[in-house]
């Protein structure tokens, strides 16, 4: 057994605090980053969904300024977009509010990564709106690694953006209608897409076990990167809440959703939930497991294992498949 940092990619908030609250306190981040830290994550990305232009002004120069502290060096890695430039179809745009979805603009993303100083490490953009090619390329141009989801695309728009830099898809299999045409929608195009890396939220709610088989399987192990896409609501106890916009409940199951249109909004779980819940389907053997939560997220946004500091390690339990906290 050996001991490893788990990587999280896409973390919304944690017991409370919403990284997209244009309400935000710097006292508020740094604490939802230290129960964070403490719970197991070992690094990961700070995430604002799509939202108004002022909650963009305030949130990203106070997350670069925590992070020009250094006192989470080596652990909060930088800041995921996650929009605005998706889709804003229904489905597509899951729980991101429409009105703030904005068409591909490579000034807005300028402005968003000056905000940032440098920070924003990842962008997700939707593949399928006019001038996504023209803005994955600008992002890649800047140093940020573009990863693709909130649409409706094609397996053409997928061939399309993956030439121009696009690297990876967010949350496969979620972002996305309930109801789709049963040949042609955006997860079977994403598994078609074998240029593409996988973002996977296995946090035993939001994929069902023969779903995140089918991707495991069709993609590959190297690559599938598990995410948790904790919402503001992780950590908290079950209830009813105001997260990202949505009203929401959090059963005791750890299921979150918005009870209008059923969609989830978000999950209750750490890196540490979903990782668990991977390892007990049994799915990938040891060393390919802790590469989807290790070293293929840092891969992707071009970090070094070595440049990763984590306040908690895990280490993996092959014979009863489960990570356990050092």
């Amino acid at each position: 057994m050996r001991s490893v940092a788990l990587v999280d990619l896409q973390v919304n908030g944690y017991r409370g605090i919403d990284f997209s609250d244009a309400g935000l306190t710097a006292d508020g981040f740094v604490e939802a980053c230290e129960q964070l830290l403490d719970a197991g994550t070992g690094a990961f990305l700070a995430t604002l969904i799509t939202v108004a232009p002022e909650a963009y002004e305030h949130n990203l120069p106070l997350i670069a300024e925590v992070m020009a502290s250094g006192r989470f060096a080596g652990q909060l890695l930088g800041v995921h977009l996650e929009g605005p430039f998706l889709n804003p179809a229904e489905g597509a745009h899951g729980s991101h509010d429409p009105q703030w979805i904005v068409p591909p603009n490579i000034h807005r993303l300028d402005h968003l990564l000056d905000l940032a100083d440098g920070c924003v490490r990842l962008l997700t953009i939707a593949a399928d709106v006019p001038g996504a090619e023209d803005l994955a390329r600008h992002a890649r141009r800047r140093g940020l690694a573009v990863s693709l989801g909130h649409h409706l695309a094609t397996p053409e728009d997928l061939t399309r953006l993956h030439a121009a830099g696009a690297a990876a898809l967010t949350h496969l299999g979620n972002g996305m209608p309930a109801v789709v045409d049963r040949h042609t929608n955006p997860l079977f195009a994403g598994l078609d897409a074998d240029g593409l890396s996988a973002m996977i939220i296995t946090d035993g709610h939001h994929l069902p076990p023969p779903v995140i088989k089918t991707i495991v399987r069709t993609k590959g192990p190297a690559r599938c990167i598990v995410v948790s896409d904790a919402s503001p609501i992780a950590g908290l106890p079950p209830g009813r809440y105001r997260t990202l916009g949505n009203d929401v409940i959090l059963e005791p199951g750890g299921r979150l959703y918005n009870p209008q249109t059923g969609y989830l909004v978000g999950s209750s779980a750490t890196i540490l939930d979903c990782m668990n819940h991977l390892a007990s389907l049994n799915l990938l053997a040891g060393d390919a497991l802790i590469a989807a939560g290790w070293t293929q997220p840092l891969a992707l946004i071009g970090v070094d294992p070595a440049d990763v500091r984590p306040r908690r390690t895990v280490t993996y339990d092959e014979d009863n498949r489960r990570f356990i906290l050092d």
